[in-house]
């Protein structure tokens, strides 16, 4: 798509929640305008605070998205884009995309997914099969609903933002030895015991960090930042840790922000980043407890990893390497990284 200059994002935004850093689209607008590109977002949550009559959240999503896809397709008539970029918002479905592409019918249209489970999601899998590609966060048999039904997709790991995560100086208030943000168990989804079995050792040991389980709140904002980078150790583990490239956008932030990781290992993991190099991976509770114990006293090992995995994560996961890899795939069908040679 030579000439290709604008793309417009159509998802749910996070820009009056606590949850403003952790929100992927403003990474992926940076990097497309670094680019060169024009971006644009369609909050589709917004458009549906904006279209009802009544508070009622429920009455929104049931009387009000007609009125939201209109919008949607107006918006896209104004501004011609090229490219149009969604997330799997809330309500939107099949007929939202196909909405889309009446409205723009030379557009490209390009899903992006970071949740496993696409057949446990409400409208997802039927949606996706209206587009022409989708960008996951995983790969493997994690991929299976789609590919039953034909769906073509393109791994794509979560990228990092070097303006604002890199490691920040912190006083006491926010080290900790050990971190962990997240939740012990998903309600909805599959949990590996694992990870029960390290947060909740984690929660009665003595100066660790722990936000958004075990009774802590979440963390949010510019403070999420101090505390990943005032903690010696970082746990990576995901809620399933068996689906190929699959890991949490917890562990892009912990290595951006400058601490030492220790990450579940998934299948082909190296591949993505160097055991031993830039985090050290573990397969076990007690794996985890003895590595953690023992980069704890060895100040000088535990510093050299972290140091080089900012480096790397810096270099190779930036918000604007990323874009270009997305254009790649828009424009040739495919791209070159270290993990897909």
């Amino acid at each position: 798509m030579a000439g290709t200059k604008r793309i417009l994002i159509v998802t749910d935004t996070k820009d009056l929640t606590d949850k403003l850093l952790l929100c992927g689209v403003r990474k992926q607008v940076k990097g497309f305008i670094r680019l060169g590109y024009d971006a644009q977002v369609f909050s589709y949550n917004k458009a549906f605070l904006l279209s009802r009559p009544f508070r009622s959240k429920k009455f929104a999503g049931r009387f009000c998205k007609a009125r939201v896809d209109e919008l949607l397709a107006r918006q896209i008539k104004n501004y011609e884009p090229d490219i149009i970029l969604t997330s799997f918002a809330k309500y939107l479905d099949a007929q939202t995309i196909k909405i889309m592409r009446q409205a723009a019918a030379g557009a490209a249209f390009v899903g992006i997914d970071v949740d496993l489970w696409p057949e446990l999601h409400k409208n997802r899998v039927a949606a996706a099969a209206q587009l022409d590609f989708i960008l996951t966060t995983y790969n493997g048999y994690g991929l299976q609903a789609y590919k039953d039904v034909g769906i073509r997709c393109v791994f794509m790991p979560n990228m990092c933002d070097p303006d604002i995560e890199y490691r920040y100086p912190v006083g006491r208030k926010w080290q900790s030895d050990i971190l962990f943000t997240g939740k012990m168990k998903h309600k909805k989804y599959p949990t590996e015991e694992v990870r029960y079995q390290i947060i909740s050792t984690l929660s009665r040991m003595k100066n660790c960090s722990l936000y958004g389980c075990c009774g802590q709140a979440f963390i949010g904002g510019i403070q999420y930042l101090y505390a990943i980078s005032g903690s010696k150790v970082a746990l990576s583990i995901n809620a399933v840790n068996d689906i190929r490239f699959y890991h949490s956008d917890r562990l892009t932030q912990y290595l951006a922000c400058g601490t030492f990781v220790l990450a579940k290992k998934v299948p082909d993991s190296d591949l993505l980043f160097k055991d031993g190099v830039h985090l050290r991976y573990f397969d076990t509770a007690k794996e985890f407890f003895y590595l953690a114990r023992w980069y704890l006293d060895h100040d000088d090992e535990r510093k050299k990893i972290a140091d080089e995995g900012m480096r790397y994560t810096h270099e190779e996961y930036n918000c604007k390497k990323i874009a270009q890899y997305v254009m790649d795939v828009v424009q040739t069908g495919a791209y070159k990284a270290p993990w897909n040679p």
